[in-house]
C-alpha cells in the first residue's frame, strides 16, 4: 500500500509505503486509543453528569443504565428475599431448641431460674410486644431491608449463643448425674449369693435378738472382694468386730464398708473405681466363718444395701436426700 503527499505544485511529491502487517497494527492501536478515550470520557463526563445531574447528559445516562440498575435492584430483592426466609427458618429451629432445652432441664432438675439469660448492660426492660410477623410472610412492599435483616441476623448470632450455653450448663448437670450414678454402690461385691440379710436376727454368738446392719455373703477365704462403686478410700484398719475392714466414702455421705477380710489390697485415700479388687474374703473379727460383710451408710445411718444392689432408684433417691440434707 502506498500514499502519496504533496503540497504545491514545486513542491516534491512524497512517497509513503506499508506492508500487511504495519496497517495491523496500525489499525489495533487505532481501536486501543478509541477505547481508552471512550472510557475517559464515559467516567470523567457521563459519570460526573450522572452525579451532578446535569440537565440533558443526566437524563441520558439514567436511560442507558436504568435496565442495569433494575436487574441489579431485583437481583438484591430476590437475594435478600431468599436469605430473610432463611434467617425465619433459623428462628423456627431456635425457638424447637429453646423449648427443648426447657424439657431436658426438667429431666435433668435445672431450675428455670438458671435458663434465665441477663440481659446486657444498657438494655431496657420496658413493656414489650406486638404481632409476631414471620419472615418472609410479608409483601415486597413490607420487604426487610438490608439493615433491618443485618440486625436479625445479629440478633439471632447472640441468641444462638445463649441457647449454646443453655446447652453447655444442661450437658454439665448431666455430667454431673453420671458422675454421682458412679458413685452409687449397686454392683455386688462378690458374685454368690445373699446368706443373712439387712434387719433383726439371732445373733450367731449369743443367740439373742440383734440388728444385723448389713449383708452377709458367704464364700471360700481369698475370693476378690471388688468395690462396689468409684470413691476414696476412708481407712482401712483392723476392727476388733468387723476383723479387717474396708471403708470407701463415695460423697454425699455415702460410705461402705467391707469386713471380715483375710488380706487388704488398698490404704487410706487410695482413689478406687467400681469393680476394682480391694480386698480379699475372710473370716477374721467377729465371725463364724468366711463370708464377707457388707454395710451401705447415709450420714452415717446403715441402709439395706439390697436396695442399692437392686436397681438404681433407691440408691438415687438415697443419695439425693442426703445431698438436699448435707446442704
Amino acid at each position: 500500500m502506498q500514499i502519496l503527499i504533496t503540497h504545491g505544485s514545486l513542491a516534491r511529491t512524497r512517497v509513503l509505503r506499508f506492508n500487511r502487517w504495519q496497517l495491523v497494527a496500525a489499525l489495533f492501536g487505532l481501536i486501543v486509543v478509541l477505547t481508552l478515550l471512550s472510557g475517559t470520557v464515559y467516567n470523567f463526563v457521563f459519570l460526573k453528569a450522572a452525579r451532578e445531574g446535569w440537565p440533558v447528559v443526566s437524563q441520558l445516562v439514567k436511560f442507558v443504565v436504568r435496565d442495569e440498575f433494575a436487574q441489579r435492584d431485583r437481583f438484591m430483592r430476590e437475594n435478600l428475599d431468599a436469605m430473610a426466609q432463611r434467617v425465619g427458618e433459623v428462628q423456627a429451629k431456635l425457638i424447637k431448641l429453646e423449648a427443648m432445652g426447657e424439657r431436658v432441664s426438667t429431666a435433668v432438675g435445672v431450675k428455670p431460674d438458671e435458663l434465665k439469660v441477663v440481659p446486657k448492660a444498657g438494655v431496657a426492660l420496658g413493656g414489650r410486644g406486638g404481632p409476631y410477623v414471620p419472615f418472609g410472610s410479608g409483601t415486597k412492599g413490607t420487604a426487610l431491608s438490608l439493615e433491618q435483616l443485618s440486625g436479625v441476623v445479629s440478633s439471632l448470632d447472640i441468641e444462638a449463643d445463649q441457647r449454646t450455653d443453655v446447652f453447655t450448663l444442661l450437658e454439665s448437670r448431666l455430667l454431673e448425674s453420671r458422675l454421682r450414678a458412679l458413685m452409687i454402690p449397686n454392683s455386688a461385691p462378690v458374685e454368690v449369693a445373699v446368706g443373712s440379710g439387712f434387719g433383726f436376727r439371732a445373733d450367731p454368738f449369743s443367740g439373742r435378738p440383734a440388728l444385723h446392719t448389713g449383708l452377709d455373703f458367704p464364700t471360700e477365704a481369698g475370693t476378690p472382694v471388688r468395690a462396689a462403686a468409684g470413691g476414696v478410700v476412708l481407712s482401712s484398719e483392723w476392727h476388733p468386730d468387723y476383723g479387717h475392714l474396708v471403708e470407701i466414702d463415695h460423697g454425699n455421705g455415702l460410705i461402705t464398708r467391707y469386713a471380715h477380710n483375710s488380706r487388704v489390697l488398698v490404704k487410706g485415700g487410695d482413689l478406687i473405681r467400681r469393680g476394682q479388687v480391694i480386698s480379699e474374703v475372710g473370716t477374721s473379727g467377729r465371725s463364724t466363718g468366711a463370708h464377707l460383710h457388707f454395710e451401705v451408710l447415709v450420714d452415717g445411718v446403715p441402709q439395706d444395701p439390697a436396695k442399692f444392689l437392686a436397681g438404681g432408684d433407691a440408691a438415687v433417691t438415697a443419695a439425693a436426700k442426703s445431698s438436699r440434707t448435707r446442704r
